[in-house]
């Protein structure tokens, strides 16, 4: 039910733009997440936004690299990836929740989500 976009192959350095999007559905009231899954390891968070978008939250390496954000009346979450490394190869995935807890521990657990996306690949060349 959501649907991630804007994955690619970069240099180290560059900058991506991916974005989670929900076809027939409305997530405007959900909080959402992106988190990502590196080969042999397992899935981790990256970022996540309340659904008014007024609280954020960031894993800790991508902190002042990465921008969540999210467009609620295209009903749209983005994620805008600046200065890349090698070490952000990942399958990137978007996830949404009806919760309404607003701690950092509830947005970096991946049992926090109902919906998530299939995924969108980005590799990062060194």
């Amino acid at each position: 039910q959501l649907v991630e976009s804007g994955g690619g192959l970069v240099q180290a350095g560059g900058s991506l733009r991916l974005s989670c999007t929900a076809p027939g559905r409305t997530f405007s009231t959900y909080s959402m997440g992106w988190f990502r899954q590196a080969p042999g390891k397992e899935r981790e968070f990256v970022a996540g936004i309340t659904w008014s978008g007024g609280i954020t939250y960031y894993e800790d390496s991508v902190k002042d690299r990465f921008t969540i954000s999210r467009d609620n009346a295209k009903n749209t979450v983005y994620l805008q990836m600046n200065s890349l490394k090698p070490e952000d190869t990942a399958v990137y995935y978007c996830a949404a929740s009806p919760g309404r807890d607003y701690s950092r521990t509830y947005f970096s657990t991946r049992t926090s989500y109902a919906y998530w996306g299939q995924g969108t690949q980005v590799t990062v060349s060194s």
